[in-house]
């Protein structure tokens, strides 16, 4: 990588929101619990690969506009990282999605929730595979905290219930793709210096393009997708907020704290599919909803919370730009 390709911190921006990395890492939180329930909802009625595919194809169409003329500006740029652009875009957007729809017409909500809190897990091994970023000793007591909190929660207070819970083929393939989805998080660091638009863009265009293949082949041997209300009102979800909007909102995050500090935010996600649960589907709010939460939300805090003394240069990832 051209040492004018890289930019060490991440640039400014007037935007206030484009400057606040904990609220937008909780709007992704937020946008990605409404994704795993929608995505539950329409197991059945949408084949997994056709749902991957149209969310990503079309949120490529709703970003293409605004992203046009920095894709042009970037082209070069992109052009010389042109295969490590294809694997961010692969791993990311094309096998993580697709995985995880595969996963949810398998397995049960509570294993999907279960499994997510190990996703900082596999940031933390991947930073320090790719970037040798070790695990701060003050993260690792929040990822920990937080776990707590989600366990607290999916569990209803009663440890118990943890013997009781089976894995299956659908856990497994939520597994492999938490796992794409930790080098995905790592890997968007070693991007080229390219303005976020053009990244946005690329990977989404990139990555419904790989899936075609794939879609090609499920055509032919799953019903197709029926065309009604409600399985358009679930496709114009999926193509706004946890595609365009939360990957918007998690790129800027990490590059503004980095993957480490940005991990705790995996544990919102089940955080926020209870809460869902309590609101949508008329649940009752108990004290271990409540003690959950407070372990959650001080372990992110905990997690999060910038390091005392500066980090000399060249012992910290560089988020580019």
């Amino acid at each position: 990588m051209a040492a004018t390709d890289h930019i060490p911190s991440a640039a400014p921006s007037n935007n206030w929101l484009a400057n606040q990395p904990y609220l937008l890492l909780s709007l992704t939180a937020l946008f990605w619990a409404g994704n795993a329930v929608i995505g539950r909802a329409v197991a059945g009625h949408i084949p997994p690969v056709t749902l991957a595919f149209i969310r990503w194809g079309g949120a490529f169409l709703i970003v293409l506009p605004f992203s046009w003329r920095y894709l042009v500006q970037d082209w070069p740029v992109i052009r010389r990282h042109f295969g490590i652009m294809v694997l961010i875009s692969i791993a990311g957007i094309g096998a993580f999605n697709t995985l995880q729809y595969l996963a949810l017409e398998r397995t049960g909500a509570l294993n999907i929730l279960l499994l997510q809190s190990a996703g900082p897990l596999f940031v933390a091994i991947w930073s320090l595979a790719l970037l040798g970023i070790p695990l701060t000793l003050k993260q690792g007591i929040g990822l920990c905290v937080s776990l707590f909190g989600v366990l607290a929660i999916l569990l209803k207070g009663d440890l118990s219930a943890l013997a009781a819970i089976r894995f299956n083929d659908g856990d497994l393939l939520f597994i492999l793709a938490l796992a794409i989805f930790g080098f995905y998080s790592v890997m968007a660091l070693k991007r080229p210096a390219i303005d976020g638009m053009s990244f946005l863009a690329f990977t989404f265009g990139c990555g419904a393009i790989v899936q075609i293949p794939l879609v090609v082949w499920e055509m032919k041997v799953r019903p197709m997708m029926q065309i009604d209300l409600p399985n358009l009102l679930a496709l114009a979800y999926v193509m706004v907020f946890p595609s365009t909007l939360a990957y918007l909102f998690f790129n800027r995050g990490v590059q503004l704290i980095g993957a480490n500090r940005a991990a705790p935010i995996f544990h919102l996600i089940p955080a926020f599919g209870s809460i869902m649960a309590i609101v949508f589907l008329g649940e009752q709010l108990h004290m271990f909803h409540l003690v959950g939460y407070a372990l959650v939300l001080t372990g992110v805090v905990i997690a999060a919370r910038a390091p005392k003394a500066p980090v000399a240069e060249g012992e910290q990832a560089a988020p580019p730009s």
